[in-house]
């Protein structure tokens, strides 16, 4: 039988007539990276401040660490770590101080685990304010699991950090993982999302997929896909989207991504296309979905259906 961190069944916060999370049911295991992705305004925070005991639900119920979302909040703050995108450190105190500030809020006086966990031996009486961005956000998710909880919430921790920094701190998701610690995440970054080991995907409110990656393209992508490596890629959008045989057109960098049933006759009709409007085309290929492809697709078929 699974041990489950978090629980929650028809989840539901209204403020007023609008309804900012709609009945979501979902669970995540013991030591799983869960992935909470959706664009901005989806719910993520608002089901996040619910979860960590912030925020009471307008109605369903859930549990987080044993502990009853409406009846024991209070028990769940204690046994959680939480970093919210506005999680601010002390500046003009250094990396040791604010963790001993953050360790004397949850009664913890080792700090050793979530030093050696998040690499801040070097920079320990450094002051926050002199810290890189990324350094910054180690030193925070340091002082959210100074006390060594069993669940973290994370809410878009990476958000506003340079690329470099992230694949940093996504390491120390990964050693938190590795340490028994459950990882919630919230996102809107595909490529971090790939990381996770389970994934909600949640659209106004609602929870429109969920499943391991893997799992997602298979069964939320039911197409193939085409991948045009083509001059004025922008300039052929409209004209692909007008085009028989071709569902849907995306931008992905500089190519475009086109979903399509039969391959081979869309090839012929994007190359039909380009000497038609005098447009150069230097490839076409079949790909395998990624997760972008995935979640747009899912977006696509929520707004036109």
């Amino acid at each position: 039988m699974a041990n489950w961190s978090v629980e929650a069944e028809n989840l539901t916060r209204a403020f007023g007539d609008f309804i900012a999370v709609d009945h979501i049911s979902f669970r995540v295991r013991e030591g799983q990276i869960f992935g909470f992705l959706g664009p901005n305004g989806a719910g993520k925070s608002t089901t996040i401040r619910m979860l960590t005991g912030i925020l009471a639900p307008t109605s369903g119920t859930g549990r987080v660490a044993g502990f009853d979302m409406r009846s024991e909040r209070q028990k769940i703050k204690q046994a959680i770590g939480y970093m919210s995108q506005k999680f601010s450190l002390y500046e003009d105190l250094t990396v040791r101080e604010n963790l001993v500030f953050f360790g004397g809020v949850y009664g913890a006086k080792d700090l050793d685990w979530a030093v050696r966990v998040c690499r801040l031996e070097s920079v320990m009486d450094a002051l926050c304010s002199s810290l890189s961005a990324g350094l910054r956000q180690r030193a925070a998710l340091a002082c959210a699991v100074v006390h060594r909880p069993r669940i973290v919430f994370l809410d878009e921790p990476t958000a506003g950090v340079d690329p470099a920094s992230r694949r940093s701190f996504w390491e120390l998701i990964y050693a938190l993982a590795q340490e028994g610690v459950t990882v919630f995440v919230s996102t809107h970054y595909m490529d971090e999302a790939e990381h996770c080991d389970w994934l909600a995907l949640i659209d106004a409110g609602k929870i429109v997929a969920s499943g391991s990656p893997a799992d997602l393209r298979k069964t939320q992508f039911h197409a193939r896909l085409l991948e045009v490596d083509a001059e004025s890629t922008f300039r052929w959008i409209d004209a692909l989207e007008k085009t028989p045989g071709i569902d849907e057109v995306a931008m992905h960098g500089n190519k475009l991504h086109l979903t399509v049933t039969d391959p081979v006759e869309a090839e012929r009709r994007i190359r039909a296309v380009g000497q038609q409007l005098n447009f150069g085309v230097n490839s076409i290929r079949e790909i395998t979905p990624s997760l972008e492809d995935v979640f747009v697709s899912v977006m696509t078929r929520r707004r036109v259906g």
